[in-house]
């Protein structure tokens, strides 16, 4: 098998949060390129998008939108890639006395439970087809914080990596007796 071969994704199906711009759509692009069959998810499909059958327009940020996204996917069976990149910081410099406790939970929703929620509604499928991978896009803040500028946003980034490590990659290795790095 040619390592062109063996990096191929076909028949593969997989879901990408804030897949409309940036990182975001570079990974959908990847991994078309690769052959999967791509779920994006954003708050807006953008206008013109290649393929509307597979966006799923929905605000991550939100219990409702991610259960919209669940449903959405679990339609279609189970996942075999599921790629966490959504995510931002909109807090004022300034530091913890001036983030208010409303920023706190827009940065957690957006950056932490967002994910956390999808994990734990799309996993299972995944746990019972004997495969998948779940990537969360984190930050260099989880181990750098900006205190002054991004507090928040930099706990909810260490808090993504450490459900990562705590959950999602002792459950799938569990089931599936493999190893996630």
């Amino acid at each position: 098998m040619s390592s062109s071969d063996r990096d191929r994704l076909d028949g593969r199906r997989a879901l990408v949060t804030g897949g409309s711009k940036g990182s975001g759509k570079a990974v959908v692009e990847r991994l078309r390129e690769m052959g999967a069959d791509v779920y994006a998810t954003a708050r807006t499909m953008p206008d013109g998008y290649e393929r509307p059958e597979r966006f799923i327009a929905a605000d991550v940020l939100t219990v409702e939108g991610t259960n919209a996204v669940a449903a959405r996917i679990a339609e279609a069976g189970a996942l075999d890639i599921l790629v966490h990149v959504v995510g931002g910081a909109s807090t004022p410099a300034g530091g913890f006395a001036a983030i208010t406790n409303d920023q706190w939970l827009t940065e957690l929703n957006l950056n932490l439970l967002g994910a956390v929620r999808l994990d734990r509604a799309l996993l299972p499928a995944m746990i019972a087809s004997g495969s998948g991978v779940v990537l969360h896009f984190t930050s260099i803040q989880r181990e750098l914080p900006q205190y002054d500028a991004s507090l928040a946003y930099a706990a909810a980034k260490a808090a993504l990596r450490i459900s990562r490590v705590a959950g999602v990659a002792v459950a799938l290795p569990h089931y599936l007796n493999q190893t996630l790095n």
